[in-house]
């Protein structure tokens, strides 16, 4: 029996590390956030990650746009998740510099030449109040959560990643409309 329960204390403690470390590592790069520094955000941030999460975004939602008009044939999408991840990908390169994920972060906007609209920004989560945080908590898998940032949940959300030395961003999921306006000057065709 005293097996069992220091078992369960010493399950109950890593719990708490691990809980200990994302939150300290979301803080953190709240804080870099917040100060606007895109070095410190940049620190924090998996770009990589980032990246290829936000083109699945756009290959996703393109997909939805061909799909609500017509059918998409198997062919075609093979040749979109080929060819359209490239242009995803050069989008993503535009869009996702150093400063803008940074600004994003801080204003909820991104600097483009397409007004894009908003997300909430991650600035205005209040580190101090824990159940607020929690509420907005959804655990992904065992090195991944996600962080949603406005009351509904197509407001957009972030996604840390534990990554060997801490939690890093590694994703930015932007709301089905801001999605839409950047896909809708793709062609159909």
């Amino acid at each position: 029996m005293k097996w069992l329960i220091a078992a369960f204390a010493v399950l109950t403690l890593c719990f708490f590390v691990y809980a200990g470390v994302a939150f300290a590592s979301l803080a953190g790069l709240i804080a870099a956030a917040r100060s606007g520094d895109a070095d410190q955000v940049l620190a924090r941030t998996d770009l990589p990650r980032v990246r290829h999460a936000f083109v699945e975004q756009l290959i996703d939602a393109y997909l939805r746009r061909l799909g609500q008009t017509r059918p998409v044939k198997p062919f075609e999408r093979l040749a979109i998740n080929t060819f359209g991840a490239s242009l995803a990908d050069d989008l993503a390169g535009k869009l996702l510099t150093q400063d803008n994920i940074a600004v994003l972060l801080r204003t909820g906007t991104v600097r483009s030449n397409v007004e894009l609209g908003s997300i909430p920004p991650l600035t205005e989560i209040d580190v101090s109040n824990i159940p607020g945080i929690v509420r907005r908590f959804t655990f992904i898998k065992p090195v991944e959560f996600s962080l949603r940032l406005g009351a509904t949940s197509d407001a957009g959300s972030i996604s840390m990643h534990f990554a060997g030395d801490g939690w890093r961003l590694s994703a930015v999921k932007l709301p089905a409309a801001m999605l839409a306006k950047l896909v809708e000057r793709l062609p159909t065709r």
